[in-house]
């Protein structure tokens, strides 16, 4: 009855032979290929066909060393030591689960079985729930840092020119997935022209990941931007982490200070930006990304490629779209309506409505601002905090922007009559009007209570763009 250790036969199974065995293996719903000692592909089941989407007519036959040359079968050909794991079959590029173990005649090895199935969709998966996770995390990190972003961050205010044409031309690229690079100063609102352009893209529904490259440590950068495996440094999380790179999967990453990088990251930043590919600190499996970069930063790039702390190509590679932000001290007839936006919003903060005394207003439009935007937000909520009543005066402002005894403002000084105050004034409340309507020319009119002919009028007068 017994014809060998594992089988025996019966009335339904009276001997086993190739044809009963071969319908066996092609019911087993795992792939089982067998190769010979010369590699050549002797026999594989029908799931083979079904889960690679490669007919068997095709491999059958072939070497397996010329179609996979890293295959686990070829290892275990060669070393006599079965394997269990995982593995990367390159020339499908999918990712499969299972094991190889030799077959011996005597003494000799005379081929090898593998048996697997392809795991690439519960790795996606896998990766993708720990992209949420990721995402999550930073989130709550982010959220713990700021219960809300500054106002500045949220929109930008004002008419001027130079500033309109940079929106023009973040609006446009924002359609496609090209690599930003946003030029300014400290608190010109880099990072909200960032996040505008991020929701005006078609990645806007996934992540924007930001990395202050100037903030991180040197030794840490790499591991925070790549991620790192298990085990691969003292102290370590157990699983590994994932980078901002793999968080940004999708969407889009913000790389803040991009001049401040080594020349060392830029080399690796400029492989993600050419292959949009890399591997993990102590890891070997090259991880593909999805991603839109934008890269910002206040440094003179072009002197420090001369210099050679920057690299000239990946300067190429950053600087597809450059978006050029104007400080605020060349941005003045913004002035007022940056200023009233934040008014408002401190206004509520503090429970009464706040305005500026003519001299702040002329103190305001002779200081220089180096801290721009930022240093105008800081500087109205200081003023906001410390002024008791509803005007703001010189005193409630901070000590550092206050005129010395002999750089005093003086609304008297023969260059700022009254007709001239009066001007500038005017001419500030209509933009300030303009910016919270929108540039509704209606309600503006209504707002400031003039008629449309009086209205067109200050425009031409003032040199205000209809």
């Amino acid at each position: 009855m017994s014809v060998g250790v594992h089988a025996v036969t019966t009335t339904d199974f009276p001997r086993w032979d190739q044809e009963l065995l071969f319908k066996i293996l092609d019911n087993i719903h795992d792939v089982v290929l067998v190769i010979d000692s010369h590699t050549t592909i002797v026999y594989v089941n029908k799931a083979y066909a079904t889960i690679l989407g490669v007919p068997v007519e095709k491999v059958l036959g072939r070497r397996l060393d010329k179609i996979e040359p890293d295959a686990a079968a070829i290892k275990v050909l060669r070393t006599g030591t079965a394997r269990n794991g995982a593995d990367h079959l390159k020339s499908l590029d999918i990712d499969v689960v299972g094991s190889t173990f030799p077959l011996y005649k005597g003494k000799h090895i005379i081929g090898c079985i593998s048996t697997f199935k392809n795991v690439t969709e519960e790795l996606e998966l896998n990766r993708e729930l720990q992209q949420t996770k990721g995402v999550a995390d930073y989130l709550k990190e982010q959220l713990e840092q700021w219960e809300q972003l500054p106002l500045s961050f949220k929109e930008y205010v004002g008419q001027n020119r130079n500033v309109k044409e940079t929106l023009i031309l973040a609006a446009k690229v924002a359609r496609t997935d090209s690599t930003v690079l946003i030029r300014g100063e400290s608190g010109v609102g880099k990072e909200v022209l960032a996040r505008a352009v991020h929701k005006a893209s078609r990645r806007k529904d996934k992540p924007l990941i930001k990395v202050n490259c100037a903030a991180i440590p040197e030794s840490l950068i790499e591991s925070e931007l790549f991620g790192y495996e298990e085990g691969a440094y003292t102290g370590a999380k157990k699983g590994g982490k994932l980078g901002k790179f793999e968080l940004a999967h999708g969407g889009t990453i913000f790389l803040d200070e991009i001049g401040d990088m080594s020349l060392t990251m830029q080399a690796k930043l400029l492989r993600v930006l050419q292959e949009r590919e890399f591997e993990r600190v102590g890891g070997s499996v090259v991880v593909k990304v999805d991603i839109r970069v934008i890269a910002a930063t206040n440094r003179d790039l072009e002197t420090m490629i001369v210099e050679g702390t920057f690299r000239r190509d990946l300067y190429y590679r950053l600087n597809i779209v450059p978006l050029a932000l104007t400080p605020l001290r060349e941005r003045k007839d913004d002035l007022m309506a940056l200023t009233k936006t934040f008014l408002d919003q401190f206004s509520r903060e503090v429970g009464q409505e706040l305005s500026l005394s003519p001299q702040v207003i002329k103190l305001f439009q002779h200081y220089d601002w180096p801290g721009n935007i930022r240093e105008l937000q800081n500087v109205l909520e200081h003023a906001s905090i410390v002024c008791s009543g509803s005007s703001i005066e010189i005193q409630h402002l901070p000590a550092n922007i206050i005129p010395t005894n002999n750089q005093t403002i003086n609304v008297k000084d023969k260059t700022y009559d009254l007709k001239e105050i009066v001007a500038r004034v005017e001419r500030e409340l209509i933009l300030s009007a303009l910016a919270s309507n929108n540039n509704n020319r209606t309600k503006t009119m209504k707002v400031l209570g003039i008629s449309r002919r009086a209205f067109y009028d200050k425009l031409r007068r003032y040199g205000i763009e209809e």
